[in-house]
C-alpha cells in the first residue's frame, strides 16, 4: 500500500473529483494561482487512488459523477476521513444539496459557479478544520477543560471531540461541532435560524437555512437516545430551536 505523505501546514491541498476534464483545468489553475496544492480526479477509483497517495484538506466532490455517484463517495469521506467536502451541484438540485449535507458534507457550491466564492468557501471549510487541531503545548497551557454534557454525550470544547457514553469520540464535522457548541454554550436560550447561521457560519443570512435542520437532525441521531423525541435539542415552532441541558 502506497505510504501517505505529510502535508505542509503551510499549504492547504485539495482534491478535485469532477468527470469534467475542463472543470477540473479550471479549478486547478485557478486554486494554483492562489497557492493551494491541487490533485485531481476523475472517479470514485481515482480518488481512492488519490488519497493513498496524499490525504487532502479539502475535498471538492461533484454530485453528478457517472457510476459511484458524488453522494457515495462523499459518505465513504466521511466515515473515513477528517478532512472538509465541499459538493459541487448542478444548477437547482436542491434534492441533492440537502441530501449532501445529510451525508456530512460541509458546503456546497451550484455549477455555475463563481471562482472566488468557490475560494471563499475552501478558506472557511479550511478555518474550521484546522482549528480541530490545535497546538498541543497551547493545549496543555489551558487554564481548565470546557466540558459541556450534551443530550448523553459530553462536548468537549478545547479537543474539538464529542465523547459517547462510554468515552468513546463520535466523529462530528466541523460544522456539527460549531453548532453543538453554539447550543452548549447557550442553555435554555432559543436561537432562531437566523442566530444559528450567523453564529455557526461567521455570515449574515443564507435563503438556505434548511441546512441548520438538517444538522440538528444529525446531532439528534448522535446525542439523543431517542432522536425521534429529542430532550436535549428541542424545536421550538416559529422560533427555532432551544438547547436543555441534562439534569445532575
Amino acid at each position: 500500500m502506497a505510504t501517505v505523505q505529510q502535508i505542509n501546514p503551510e499549504t492547504a491541498r485539495v482534491l478535485v473529483v469532477d468527470d469534467e476534464t475542463d472543470v477540473r483545468d479550471t479549478l486547478k489553475d485557478y486554486l494554483v494561482a492562489h497557492g493551494y496544492d491541487v490533485a485531481e480526479a476523475d472517479s470514485g477509483e481515482s480518488m481512492r487512488a488519490a488519497l493513498e497517495r496524499a490525504v487532502p484538506d479539502v475535498v471538492l466532490l461533484d454530485i453528478g459523477l457517472p457510476g459511484e455517484d458524488g453522494l457515495s463517495l462523499a459518505r465513504y469521506l466521511r466515515e473515513r476521513y477528517n478532512l472538509a467536502i465541499i459538493m459541487v451541484t448542478g444548477a437547482g438540485e436542491v434534492v441533492d444539496r440537502i441530501v449532501g449535507l445529510e451525508v456530512g458534507a460541509d458546503d456546497y457550491v451550484s455549477k455555475p459557479f463563481d471562482l472566488r466564492e468557490l475560494l471563499a468557501r475552501v478558506k472557511s471549510v479550511l478555518r474550521r478544520y484546522r482549528s480541530d487541531a490545535p497546538d498541543v503545548g497551547a493545549r496543555h497551557e489551558a487554564a481548565g477543560e470546557q466540558r459541556f454534557p450534551v443530550g448523553e454525550c459530553v462536548l468537549d470544547v478545547e479537543s474539538r471531540r464529542l465523547l459517547g457514553p462510554e468515552g468513546d469520540e463520535v466523529p462530528l464535522t466541523a460544522m456539527e461541532f460549531d453548532l453543538l457548541k453554539v447550543f452548549a454554550e447557550r442553555p435554555n436560550r432559543v436561537l432562531s435560524r437566523d442566530q444559528l447561521l450567523n453564529l455557526t457560519c461567521n455570515r449574515d443570512w443564507d435563503p438556505y437555512d434548511r441546512s441548520i435542520d438538517i444538522r440538528v437532525a444529525r446531532l439528534r441521531r448522535k446525542i439523543e437516545p431517542d432522536p425521534d423525541n429529542p430532550r436535549a435539542i428541542k424545536t421550538i415552532r416559529g422560533h427555532g430551536y432551544v438547547f436543555v441541558p441534562p439534569r445532575d
